[in-house]
């Protein structure tokens, strides 16, 4: 991954996305839309410089947009003879952006094009390998202004994703996971988009003790009941002792957000208890993490 500059601040606030046909920019700006900037794609270069205003604090001290992200590329009819001369006037104000130009081979393009069928902008009718080289030629100038070229040929959706997260998010490992627990009752169905799924169908059940049938599973007398059986709490703590192994490496993949289903019969005892319980643990652990009791009424 060639630079012209050391890699960018975190905190850098202004970001022309361009590059390539097919090298990866819309997936670059939903990793940026995640990391909270204000995103646009493919505004008119002729519009730049009035956006850019939106960055700088008024007389007040307030800023109307405190970072953004901006996709301007060859589908822009002005973007190439006018780019040179909006950058110039950029700096003149002091806004220069941070240009980040993604790349890809050829052969890759190609491809990516083949597979997703649709149309090379810059095809006039002699291929997509043709309109390649086309816009890559067309490119060079703009190519040259980059502070960071990403060659996005050996990438993937996820692994580019994630760099793109680490690289410029505000903390280290980019966007944090935020994680929900939701208990249910397998009688009533399994909850839709549900990422990991925890069953205790197997542990002893409230409800076959009469004084404890009719109440939930955040009662302190149920509670207690539960916590008397060794089965509940050594399953609730391989779970997450699980959970501890598995959620660094969805935050690693670039995952925001992860939904945990508990399951018991009825969804009023067992995983009530087994959520709340688990719940704790993954705040305990700096997870910002919501626990949700879908059948507990029921």
């Amino acid at each position: 991954m060639p630079t012209k500059t050391p890699s960018p601040d975190k905190q850098e606030r202004f970001i022309i996305i361009t590059g390539l046909s097919g090298s990866g920019m819309s997936s670059a700006t939903n990793a940026f839309e995640d990391l909270g900037y204000f995103c646009v794609d493919n505004l008119p270069i002729t519009m730049l410089s009035p956006f850019a205003r939106l960055l700088v604090p008024d007389s007040e001290g307030h800023i109307a947009i405190e970072k953004a992200a901006l996709v301007i590329d060859i589908r822009e009819r002005h973007f190439l003879p006018d780019f040179t001369a909006e950058m110039k006037k950029l700096r003149r104000k002091s806004l220069k952006p941070y240009i980040l130009f993604f790349d890809a081979s050829d052969k890759i393009l190609k491809r990516r094009f083949s597979e997703t069928r649709r149309p090379h902008p810059a095809d006039e009718g002699g291929g997509v390998l043709e309109a390649i080289h086309a816009e890559r030629q067309a490119m060079k100038e703009v190519r040259g202004e980059a502070d960071l070229i990403v060659d996005t040929s050996k990438h993937t959706v996820h692994t580019l994703r994630r760099m793109l997260l680490k690289k410029f998010g505000e903390q280290e490992e980019g966007v944090p996971l935020q994680v929900q627990v939701v208990s249910f009752g397998h009688k009533h169905g399994v909850p839709r988009d549900v990422d990991l799924l925890f069953d205790v169908r197997h542990l002893p059940n409230p409800y076959f003790e009469k004084k404890l049938k009719p109440l939930p599973g955040t009662d302190p007398r149920v509670i207690k009941f539960l916590e008397s059986q060794a089965e509940v709490m050594e399953t609730i703590r391989r779970f997450t002792e699980l959970l501890e192994y598995l959620l660094p490496l969805y935050r690693k993949e670039g995952k925001s957000y992860l939904t945990i289903g508990i399951g018991c019969t009825g969804g009023r005892h067992r995983s009530v208890m087994a959520a709340e319980r688990i719940g704790d643990s993954l705040r305990q652990l700096g997870y910002e993490t919501s626990v949700q009791h879908r059948d507990v009424m029921k």
